[in-house]
């Protein structure tokens, strides 16, 4: 069956979330890499929490809350303001290098991020780097289920109004790529750092290090 759609995650996947560390540094100097870390760390603990407990926070909520809990895990004074305002950071994430080749070279399919942040943070964010004809949005906020729900990448495919098999869904986040194999999507896993798979079952169909060879590497039927 013909690829008619392709599904990036965001975070992690197009966009670098540790380029925060800059922005912490510049704010809390000898502290901004480990404060990347733990924010990053964090705001997935808080969202997958969200998720289970069923009290659905927007995403950009979850994230300064992080931020905060990780300035306290640091042991950073700071007023709330300041957590406001630093997470304005995600709004400028840096993209990969190849983020705009690759999805340039894809625009003959259907090219959208689906990803579990707002589209208050998305929209700056493609729009600071000049993607906004090259990648549509779909956030789970829309439906206010988190990935890995089923429910939410069950919303994507119906905006799609595809087959599961005619996507290929796309990210770095192993959580995420089980999630959406075990939905039935194609996954193509871009495992940056080079780690281990899951012993869960829910296997990538395809595994690359970069964003690079996506367009010309397919999953297998």
């Amino acid at each position: 069956m013909a690829v008619k759609a392709y599904l990036f995650d965001s975070y992690g996947t197009l966009f670098d979330v540790y380029s925060v560390s800059r922005q912490c540094e510049e704010k809390y100097p000898e502290k901004g890499e480990q404060l990347s870390k733990d924010w990053r760390e964090l705001q997935l603990q808080y969202a997958f929490l969200s998720q289970i407990l069923q009290q659905y926070e927007p995403f950009d909520e979850i994230t300064k809350k992080a931020l905060m809990a990780a300035l306290d895990r640091q042991k950073i004074l700071y007023e709330e303001a300041d957590a406001e305002e630093l997470s304005k950071a995600y709004e400028k994430l840096e993209p990969f290098e190849e983020t705009k080749k690759v999805l340039s070279a894809l625009q003959d399919s259907t090219v959208m991020t689906f990803s579990n942040g707002t589209h208050g943070m998305l929209q700056p964010l493609i729009k600071h780097h000049g993607l906004e004809s090259l990648l549509g949005i779909i956030s789970a906020d829309e439906i206010r289920q988190y990935k890995p729900s089923p429910a939410a990448y069950q919303y994507a495919l119906d905006k799609l109004g595809l087959n599961k098999k005619e996507i290929v869904f796309v990210s770095s986040n192993q959580w995420d790529i089980t999630g959406a194999a075990s939905f039935g999507f194609q996954t193509v896993w871009i495992n940056r750092k080079e780690e281990p798979t899951s012993h869960l079952g829910f296997v990538p169909d395809l595994v690359l290090t970069s964003l690079e060879r996506l367009p010309e590497e397919k999953p297998p039927q």
